[in-house]
């Protein structure tokens, strides 16, 4: 600090002057002493333009580490508490005014005004001083002070200091970093981690830069590094950065035994352990006289004080940034966090027994018992006695399990958990057991298959290991009792008529057991017919099996089933079901038989049968067909072998199809012709007639099984009608009876017959023209007619007409309508067909003969076979037979020239 030294007179008149000057200041001070006791000490200010006293700095304090400067400074006699002071801060040179401020400092009752500045330059890199005043009633003010200079680092050997140097900076501040050379060097450049920075000029010597928002370094290493380069080299120096302290949260005191308290604390933001500022964390107890406790930096213990239950305590975080506080206050009787300590665990095969003890106190508790399977459990505990106990249920067996506890004494606060102790409960063994009763042939005995499954329930703690089965029943007062080896799981005993009790068990190396039973019951003659159902698999791939619900049934049901035509031999399961439930889905696999059977005390009795696929197809076994097929000339009858119930089969059979097919031209090209389909509905009958079918005709028969998915893969074979030999009699005498009656009829008038059949047949020269033949006429009208089909089936007109002088001139067929139209010469008219609309297709072959007086006809009669229209081709058809009639009348037109024109269309 400097001290201004006056300087003494050179001359005596300077020193009279002098001398006067110190008697005017003398003068000045004895007024104010006058002032300070004679007058109001409220009062800071004369009444005639006096001034106030000059302030005096009493103390300058550098705190290097906060960079800041602590002003101090006596209370005048007389200043009032709202008096301001003015204070100006120059850096380096007295002028150089970096800080000017007007303050309101009260003093209290202490006779001394204080005042901090912090500074953004470390006070070290150059000298800072301090001058004030007041302002009496805020308006007149004093003067000045004398400056009051807190000196910077004056170098005294040859190397170049860094400041700040090795200190705690905080993190997101802006800091400021100084070099200060010895004389005659000049700083040329300042690197902050390597990096530099614009210099800034403090003064002729001292440089300096700024660095803004500080972080954290992140490697291992939290160090900063600064350099400094001058002229005559460089120096270097470490610095760190931190975070202030972290206030206190969740601050929270409790005792376990009433004579030591323990409080606990944490904070928002954890401290890295390579952090260089340090903190120091101080538990005060106000309201006691003990000393304060110096705490870790998340708890802190300390003694009870005797007869004290109230305590209010006072936190305080201590470092190099700043500090933090927190108090909590607490009444120690409800603090209490007993200490318990495990007795034992005695496990069961689904529960356990724990005990516990609790130190340090005697009253009752709240406990609460917790399990890995997340289950919370609350009980009272009475720790007076001695030990406390529960019994942990609901358990399964053979499970590790691990279970831990805490107690309270008022519900609210809780201590802590215990250690966690782990325990496995004893394993179990069920039986699940089912039996299969066959007759004996010409005996009263029964042989019964014993089949039985064994469950270990729970988990898998520890390995099971089952080393035989205790196997008993008892009838008619007698008791067999075999072993069976543990790896067994099926036996057949031999038992009479009557009612049998079978029971089977376990045999453990270690664990518990349960004993299985079944009643058998006693054979009778009258059984219970069981009904018989098909089932149909669900869209999940199952089958919801469902029954009649039976008041004799008193202990369930039990579902028995084998999976139907599998090459293995089938494997019997069972499934059993409570009483009241008459509903169960079981996943499919192929072709499944169930039996359901009902539980009473006398045993077992078969309720339904029921037989379903789980998925049906159509891909099913083509049918045998017999070769020795009976044959007629208008039916066929079929017969085949087939097994319907086979288990193989992938579908329940509903019937069969058969189909017929007509063998022609149109057959071998891959054309269907007079196809039609005939259902048989019973899958049990493998026989059937089919009737309507042509005379000395191949047929190709096809008969296939049919499922709900359609028809299986057929059975073919080809077959020929039989000739009928009497149709083809009737025939020719037909033909006979036709020429007879003709002959009868004509012969009268044979010569004139004759000579008309001359004119008719005088055609012009150069056509070449025969006669038509009425018997070869006939014959392909017949044959034409058989093998026309029902849609093919059309008229056929033929018209004798009067020949006019133009014998080249003819005249077509035409529609039967035409009779009735008067005819034109020449004219010609298209043939039309007619619509068949019933069984009956004619065809006829008309001679229509024109004459002046009078018509006659003559009948040619013509028997065809013609088929029937039928709506469903599954149902048999029938074959029906009609007579077509021609008719031809000779007239009276042998005097006149006439011409035959016929044809089929």
């Amino acid at each position: 600090m400097r001290v201004p030294v006056s300087q003494r007179p050179e001359s005596h008149s300077r020193f009279s002057a002098e001398m006067m000057k110190s008697v005017r200041v003398f003068s000045v001070h004895l007024l104010g002493l006058y002032l300070i006791f004679f007058r109001d000490q409220t009062e800071c200010c004369s009444d005639v333009g006096s001034l106030p006293l000059k302030p005096t700095i009493s103390h300058l304090e550098a705190v290097s580490d906060k960079q800041s400067l602590v002003v101090s400074w006596l209370r005048n006699q007389g200043a009032a508490e709202n008096d301001i002071y003015e204070v100006q801060i120059s850096r380096n040179e007295k002028d150089n005014i970096i800080y000017t401020r007007n303050v309101s400092a009260s003093a209290g009752d202490s006779a001394e005004y204080s005042w901090t500045w912090v500074s953004d330059l470390p006070l070290e890199c150059v000298d800072h001083s301090v001058r004030i005043r007041s302002f009496c009633n805020r308006s007149v003010p004093s003067p000045w002070s004398n400056w009051n200079t807190n000196d910077g680092e004056k170098i005294k050997d040859k190397r170049i200091k860094i400041f700040p140097s090795q200190r705690v900076l905080r993190e997101g501040s802006t800091a400021m970093f100084c070099c200060v050379p010895p004389a005659g060097v000049n700083i040329t450049s300042i690197t902050f981690n390597n990096k530099p920075y614009p210099l800034m000029t403090i003064d002729s010597k001292v440089k300096a830069i700024s660095v803004s928002d500080l972080k954290i370094p992140t490697l291992l290493i939290k160090k900063l590094l600064l350099t400094c380069t001058g002229s005559s080299g460089k120096n270097s120096t470490w610095n760190f950065v931190s975070f202030p302290p972290q206030k206190p949260r969740n601050l929270s005191c409790a005792t376990s035994d009433m004579k030591n308290i323990t409080c606990k604390w944490n904070s928002d933001r954890k401290r890295d352990p390579f952090d260089h500022n340090k903190q120091n964390y101080t538990l005060h107890i106000r309201n006691s006289d003990q000393a304060p406790v110096i705490c870790k930096p998340s708890s802190c213990n300390f003694s009870a004080v005797e007869n004290l239950q109230e305590y209010n305590i006072h936190l305080v975080v201590k470092d190099q940034l700043g500090e933090e506080t927190e108090t909590y206050s607490f009444n120690i009787s409800e603090r209490v966090l007993p200490v318990l300590e495990w007795d034992k665990v005695n496990p069961g095969m689904m529960d356990a027994f724990l005990s516990w003890s609790v130190q340090g106190i005697q009253m009752n508790l709240f406990c609460q018992v917790e399990t890995n399977s997340g289950s919370i459990t609350e009980l009272i505990c009475n720790s007076v006695s001695d030990l406390c106990t529960f019994k942990l249920e609901h358990l399964q067996p053979n499970t590790r399990y691990s279970t831990s506890v805490r107690c309270s004494v008022n519900g609210r606060l809780w201590g802590e958990w215990t250690k966690s102790i782990f325990f496995t409960t004893c394993p179990l063994v069920t039986l699940d057991l089912w039996r299969k009763i066959q007759p004996l042939s010409d005996s009263d005995d029964r042989r019964v298959t014993l089949l039985w499954n064994p469950h270990i329930a729970g988990g898998g703690a520890t390995p099971v290991n089952i080393r035989s089965y205790k196997l008993k029943w008892s009838q008619g007062g007698q008791t067999w009792t075999e072993l069976k080896d543990g790896g067994q799981n099926q036996t057949d005993v031999f038992i009479g008529a009557g009612r049998c009790d079978v029971s089977i068990e376990a045999v453990l190396q270690t664990g518990s057991f349960v004993r299985a039973n079944i009643t058998i019951p006693q054979k009778d003659v009258a059984d219970f017919l069981p009904s018989k159902r098909r089932l149909s698999s669900s869209s999940a791939g199952g089958f919801n099996l469902s029954w009649d619900e039976q008041s004799s049934v008193t202990c369930g049901y039990t579902i028995e089933w084998c999976i139907l035509g599998s090459p293995k031999p089938c494997t019997l399961k069972w499934i059993k079901v409570p009483k009241g439930k008459h509903t169960l889905f079981l996943p499919a696999g192929r072709r499944y038989l169930f039996n359901i059977y009902g539980c009473s005390e006398d045993g077992h009795t078969l309720l339904e049968i029921q037989t379903g696929y789980s998925q049906e197809l159509n891909s099913v076994q083509s049918p045998s067909l017999k070769e020795s097929a009976r044959t007629t000339s208008s039916s066929i009858t079929l017969e085949w072998f087939y097994d319907e119930d086979d288990p193989a089969q992938p579908a329940f059979i509903t019937g069969y199809l058969v189909t017929v097919q007509e063998v022609g031209p149109e057959t071998r090209l891959g054309q269907t012709k007079n196809l039609f389909n005939v259902s048989v509905a019973d899958p049990r009958q493998k026989f059937v007639t089919i009737e309507g079918l042509q005379q000395q005709q191949e047929y190709i028969c096809s008969v296939s099984a049919l499922t709900n998915k359609g028809p299986g893969f057929p059975a073919s074979i080809t077959i020929r009608t039989r000739t009928n030999y009497l149709s083809h009699t009737a025939k020719i005498l037909t033909a006979a009876l036709i020429l007879l009656g003709c002959i009868v009829l004509l012969w009268p008038r044979r010569k004139l017959l004759k000579n008309g059949l001359r004119e008719i047949f005088i055609y012009p020269t150069g056509m070449n023209i025969k006669p038509p033949e009425i018997d070869s006429f006939l014959y392909e009208t017949d044959q034409k007619l058989q093998n026309q089909k029902v849609e093919e089936c059309i008229s056929c007109d033929i018209e004798i007409l009067n020949i006019e002088p133009l014998l080249h001139e003819t005249t077509t067929l035409g529609d039967p309508d035409f009779t009735n139209a008067p005819y034109a010469p020449g004219s010609r008219s298209s043939l039309s067909s007619v619509q068949l609309q019933s069984v009956y297709c004619p065809q006829s072959a008309i001679v229509f003969c024109d004459g002046p007086t009078h018509q006659q006809m003559t009948s040619v009669t013509n028997r065809s076979y013609l088929s029937t229209n039928v709506e469903n081709p599954s149902e048999p058809q029938e074959a029906t037979f009609s007579d077509i009639t021609s008719t031809f009348e000779p007239s009276d037109c042998l005097q006149e020239s006439c011409v035959v024109i016929y044809g089929y269309i």
